[in-house]
């Protein structure tokens, strides 16, 4: 079905990770957009609630989303919630830094190339896979879930509808790692420093309570007057001339931990599970046969593709293949990856496919 995006009226929602990670994108896209549509409303949402809220005031204009597979999976899910995606068509401009959703389905990542599809493209109704949470999926889905990069801060994994005030590639302030959240070590209450050395440099810093010139030190600059050494030998306060400061110094930092990393690290894939897999009712594989991998991937119109590749003993087990409108996976608690987000655990779950349930513009043939 052809549409003509010119005389319409476009809601422009645009995410706030786009916003901070390409700002110049977002501005281009917003500009060809403004130049192509009859009326168009920018709304910057701050937030999940925000954002559903913005969607659902929508009125007769079409939504248009700016940002990365998290957002636009995030508006299919509230739309699909709001039992509205029969009757809206959605479109994208992907603008961040994961794309591969929005590629698959067939969206161009280019701002202006997007933006052109958003006003000339055509709508195009595309299947869904709907669990039986209410959960969505566009693209794949995967068990066990793939190890994903070191997750957003601002998005967790686990949560396609959050944010975050920061995004994780922005230009850190190296003294970052200095700076915990604690208030000031008790003991530096009576000291003559200026209090800005403690916002700067923190209680682990370089002139904090058990730093470099901490409490065991000066608690002052090297060179200032008060890093002179008590006993007084004509103002030569360094550490060559205390060897029992640099050996506390040493015994501190080897019994005080260092600062946990802002990024959590991605734990290792789970080993082989076992599972029963339906296909159609049909089963396809038991639980007497531990399985190392599923994935369902979008098929003909109407069916997905499930691969299940079972443990190999020795030989290369081959992979068993079925087609189908409903997948049902149990067993033992697993987690499974959907599109950008992994979900879990859970011992059954059921995916049906939805024909036709989305519509979203894509660039005309």
């Amino acid at each position: 079905m052809a549409t003509s995006a010119t005389s319409e009226q476009l809601l422009v929602i645009i995410d706030p990770v786009a916003r901070r990670l390409d700002g110049e994108s977002v501005r281009i896209a917003k500009d060809v957009l403004s130049a192509g549509a009859a009326s168009t409303k920018v709304c910057l949402p701050d937030g999940p609630e925000e954002f559903a809220r913005v969607l659902a005031r929508r009125g007769s204009r079409r939504p248009v989303v700016i940002g990365d597979d998290r957002a636009l999976t995030r508006a299919v899910a509230l739309l699909h919630r709001q039992r509205a995606l029969t009757a809206c068509v959605l479109s994208v401009v992907p603008v961040g830094g994961s794309l591969g959703v929005a590629r698959a389905l067939g969206v161009p990542t280019g701002a202006v190339a997007a933006a052109r599809a958003v006003l000339d493209g055509t709508e195009r109704r595309l299947d869904l896979l709907v669990d039986d949470s209410d959960g969505i999926v566009l693209g794949a889905l995967r068990i066990p879930p793939l190890p994903l990069a070191p997750p957003d801060p601002e998005v967790p994994q686990d949560s396609p509808d959050s944010y975050d005030s920061r995004d994780p590639r922005e230009p850190r302030d190296p003294r970052d790692a200095h700076e915990p959240r604690e208030a000031p070590d008790a003991r530096d209450s009576g000291s003559s420093r200026d209090p800005r050395d403690h916002q700067r440099h923190g209680p682990w810093g370089l002139h904090g309570t058990w730093g470099l010139h901490g409490a065991w030190g000066s608690g002052a600059p090297r060179g200032s007057r008060d890093s002179r050494d008590p006993r007084g030998d004509d103002g030569e306060g360094t550490d060559a001339g205390r060897p029992w400061l640099r050996t506390c110094q040493s015994l501190v930092r080897t019994l005080v931990p260092s600062r946990p990393s802002r990024l959590s690290p991605v734990p290792p894939p789970p080993g082989p599970a076992r599972l029963r897999i339906e296909v159609d009712g049909v089963t396809l594989i038991d639980l007497d046969q531990p399985v190392e991998a599923v994935s369902v991937t979008p098929g003909a119109s109407g069916t997905v593709t499930v691969e299940v590749r079972p443990l190999s003993l020795g030989a290369e087990a081959t992979p068993l293949q079925a087609r189908g409108r409903t997948v049902t996976v149990s067993g033992a608690d697993f987690r499974y990856r959907a599109d950008t987000v992994i979900a879990g655990p859970v011992r059954r779950r059921t995916w049906t496919v939805r024909e036709g349930a989305l519509g979203l513009m894509l660039p005309g043939r």
